[in-house]
């Protein structure tokens, strides 16, 4: 039996504003359109899942009790919207820089896949019909690792990257949108026809 597709996002650039590290919970902001993409997601019965890279933790720029309270304004935010997370994954880790037990070399850091294996263990995420939607080649290159489709916003980084950065890529997005709303929709649309 195969398990559900997934939808992993991005955090910082696709659902939420990209201010480089939230190092305090006020400096979060989601993007109005977020909840829209979620709600979107939690409707075709697919797995809503948010995979963040938050080094900003191994690098001691702030402790993880802000990440858990970012993410917290996070959750409340997209369920005071009618949407809902299946999971929030993140890895808090840097393989040169900080101090144990986050200075680590680890299988979860994007583009590693870490966090979708996790995903497919303990959400039965089926990998080879998900996406992962983000605003940097690396969230493409996640997705490509376990068989994934890989969706750049424009949001974020997702426009420099896409002018100045793609045209050297060896492998260009399976998809390109404006914002996290119109990559979910267009992706669950892909999946109706």
């Amino acid at each position: 039996m195969s398990g559900r597709p997934a939808i992993f996002l991005d955090r910082d650039g696709t659902l939420s504003h990209e201010v480089g590290y939230v190092n305090h919970p006020g400096r979060f902001r989601l993007y109005p359109w977020s909840v829209d993409a979620v709600r979107a997601i939690n409707r075709a019965s697919w797995l809503a899942v948010v995979v963040t890279n938050q080094a900003g933790v191994a690098r001691g720029y702030f402790p993880e009790s802000v990440f858990d309270e970012v993410q917290a304004l996070l959750r409340r935010d997209v369920e005071a919207g009618g949407a809902r997370f299946d999971a929030v994954y993140a890895c808090l880790h840097h393989p040169s820089v900080g101090e144990a037990p986050y200075r680590e070399d680890c299988d979860c850091r994007k583009p590693r896949p870490g966090l979708l294996r996790r995903a497919e263990l303990e959400l039965g995420a089926d990998l080879r019909r998900s996406w992962v939607v983000g605003d940097r080649y690396s969230d493409l290159q996640l997705a490509w690792s376990v068989g994934a489709s890989g969706a750049l916003v424009k949001s974020g980084y997702g426009l420099g990257e896409l002018t100045y950065l793609a045209p050297g890529w060896p492998r260009q997005p399976d998809l390109v949108a404006e914002n996290v709303l119109e990559a979910v929709e267009r992706i669950l649309g892909r999946e109706a026809e």
